[in-house]
């Protein structure tokens, strides 16, 4: 911003002071310009005005903002939790409820223990037959070192020590021996399906298969249909059946769609 000159008047022969600071009269013996500091000062004053004017504006802005954003995340978890009617609260108000549709005959009072069903299936391993159960109860994969055995006989040869790891079952505490991996092939008549899963070995795991859990279901997006007929199926494939064996423990054969 350009400074203003003023026209002052300075009287030399009255002491050299300005004539409006003169307590006599005198005459004016010289007029001079004088940068008009007042005016700079009352510029500099309301650049300054506008800068911290500015500076509030912007804080704002960036409150606005944050409390926008703040919103969106909290609209998002929101409408997250809104999908999930099972994660409510314990004082949830169940007014709409409908009773499931039945698929099967339900057995008689008392009974309803004789509808269980099997979910063992039968694979591939070494070359060797054995039994898996796609057990979507179980955290992790693992097997039993006695039912490993009768599999792979040199299994220790191909184990991988694990430290620091605790594991627990339902009832009791579970004694690791390490790792192994294992290539698990599930055979069908169109073309059979190969995972390759890390197996820990328990030395007190009693069951005779392996136990394939919700990591690896979960890694080849393995799905199990309990509608009509019980099968799974493998990654996308979804018209590629597997069975699971039946009460004869037999393999239930499932033609494709």
């Amino acid at each position: 911003m350009s400074q203003k000159m003023v026209h002052m008047k300075i009287l030399k022969n009255c002491g050299g002071h300005l004539a409006n600071n003169c307590l006599k009269k005198a005459n004016i013996n010289e007029i001079v310009e004088i940068e008009n500091h007042n005016d700079k000062e009352e510029e500099s004053d309301s650049e300054k005005e506008t800068e911290e004017s500015e500076t509030s504006e912007s804080d704002e802005i960036n409150i606005i903002n944050a409390q926008i954003n703040n919103i969106d995340i909290i609209y998002k978890v929101l409408d997250v939790n809104s999908n999930l009617p099972q994660v409510g609260t314990s004082d949830a108000n169940l007014t709409n409820v409908q009773d499931a549709k039945l698929y099967k005959t339900k057995p008689a009072r008392g009974m309803g223990y004789t509808a269980g069903k099997s979910s063992i299936s039968v694979i591939m391993v070494d070359n060797q037959e054995a039994k898996v159960s796609l057990d979507t109860g179980a955290y992790f994969t693992f097997v039993g070192r006695r039912y490993l055995k009768t599999i792979v006989p040199d299994w220790q040869e191909e184990l991988t020590p694990i430290q620091g790891v605790k594991f627990i079952s339902a009832s009791e505490s579970m004694k690791p021996l390490g790792i192994i991996d294992l290539k698990l092939i599930f055979p069908h008549p169109s073309q059979c399906v190969r995972i390759k899963v890390e197996s820990v070995v328990m030395e007190n795991c009693t069951s005779n298969h392996f136990i394939l859990g919700n990591d690896y279901l979960s890694i080849y997006g393995m799905d199990i249909s309990n509608q009509k007929d019980r099968y799974f199926t493998i990654g996308d494939n979804r018209r590629q059946r597997f069975g699971f064996l039946n009460d004869k423990e037999q393999i239930t054969v499932i033609k494709n769609e």
